[in-house]
């Protein structure tokens, strides 16, 4: 048994590309368009994993957009995806620069919470050491639910 991927429903494909992959820094290898079915599969990785398209072998992220119009609530009860990132503070500030709201900041130097446009939270996680307690994360507020 091997890990697959992670299916998240999404009410707008631009904005949610936009989000995961210009800002999040994701990465697309595959789409699927389904016109029976009314509905596009995007797959997206982090860019350090390595994908196995043939053995549909990674840990991937798959973006479900159902043509037709539906609601999805919270996303909160998802629980939450989690990504591994080099260095959380600088990762964080970035993400600010780009108008992502870090939900829970990383005072602890190791953990932070954003939401994607559709209420999907997620984790990030520093790799390696914690890093040193700083500001402005340290005085840095919670911001809604994550």
């Amino acid at each position: 048994m091997h890990y697959l991927h992670t299916m998240v429903r999404i009410k707008n494909l631009e904005e949610s590309l936009d989000f995961y992959c210009n800002k999040l820094g994701l990465q697309e290898v595959e789409r699927k368009e389904n016109e029976k079915g009314r509905f596009t599969l995007v797959f997206l990785k982090a860019p350090g994993d390595t994908v196995d398209l043939e053995k549909k072998k990674a840990p991937l992220l798959e973006l479900t957009y159902n043509w037709d119009t539906e609601e999805y609530a919270g996303g909160r009860n998802f629980g939450h995806l989690a990504y591994a990132v080099e260095n959380i503070y600088e990762y964080c500030e970035r993400l600010q620069r780009l108008g992502v709201t870090i939900n829970r900041p990383p005072r602890d130097g190791r953990m932070a919470f954003i939401k994607s446009p559709d209420g999907i939270s997620i984790e990030l996680l520093q790799i390696g050491p914690t890093l040193p307690i700083d500001e402005p994360w340290q005085s840095m507020q919670n911001t809604g639910t994550w």
